[in-house]
């Protein structure tokens, strides 16, 4: 991303740094005609004159910081990280969330069962945390976006240079979604590692798993011998209990 300015500066909460999103002029090239008086207000469409613009705040919080958050800081679920780095309100991992994962082959009568899921959450308030990389999380990271309820996306690279998609800015403006990293800025690409701790990541912050389905011998799948063993409640949407809390059947054995 080519950032237009930032800034940075030192608060209580961590080091916060200002990045301008957008805000590039763009002019298109003309063509020279001799003998014909050209116009400079001619030569530029209104519509690419000036790109939407966004200033967002990237905090980095140290371990020893107060804000640190409390799910990480125990060490319960996996070695607290040195540094995070967020995007928006850090107070929505103090809120009650619900970890998502799903293989990226997921069988066509789970992916409906998913999606009707998805709707609930978004229509009862339920908080999401997720990688949101698998077709599936993309899905329904779309019906989570037009809602109002809390949501943590957390992308498996770091997120100082990362372009923030425009889906997401509506939500950032309304401080229900945070963006945040345990990744610093060179990790710039995600990758099948980053990806991986990643999800352990997400899983220690989440309060419970959600699982729609679980390639056997997958990443996912992992992640759930792992989670289960760590006393972690997962769920998955093969016999949903209701849309009250966090819907879908407890799993105790296997994904």
């Amino acid at each position: 991303m080519h950032d237009s300015g930032e800034a940075g500066e030192e608060t209580s909460q961590g080091t916060k740094k200002l990045i301008k999103v957008g805000s590039a002029v763009e002019e298109n090239q003309r063509r020279i005609v001799p003998g014909k008086i050209h116009s400079s207000r001619a030569s530029i469409h209104p519509a690419s004159m000036i790109k939407e613009s966004m200033t967002i705040q990237v905090t980095t919080i140290a371990f020893n910081n107060p804000t640190y958050p409390l799910k990480l800081r125990d060490g319960s679920q996996l070695p607290p990280p040195h540094k995070i780095w967020a995007i928006g309100k850090l107070d929505i991992l103090e809120q009650k969330l619900l970890g998502f994962f799903c293989s990226a082959r997921c069988p066509g009568d789970i992916i409906l069962k998913t999606y009707d899921l998805a709707r609930s959450w978004r229509d009862n308030g339920v908080g999401v945390i997720g990688g949101f990389h698998s077709p599936m999380e993309k899905e329904c990271l779309d019906f989570l976006l037009r809602g109002k309820q809390p949501l943590v996306i957390c992308p498996a690279r770091g997120i100082e240079n990362m372009r923030i998609p425009k889906n997401w800015r509506k939500s950032l403006t309304q401080g229900r979604l945070l963006v945040v990293s345990p990744f610093p800025a060179k990790c710039r690409r995600p990758t099948v590692a980053l990806g991986m701790e990643r999800n352990v990541f997400v899983a220690a912050l989440a309060d419970e798993l959600f699982i729609p389905y679980a390639q056997p011998g997958g990443k996912v799948s992992e992640l759930v011998r792992r989670s289960i063993l760590l006393g972690k409640n997962v769920r998955t949407a093969s016999r949903p209990e209701g849309h009250i809390s966090y819907p879908g059947k407890k799993m105790t054995e296997r994904a």
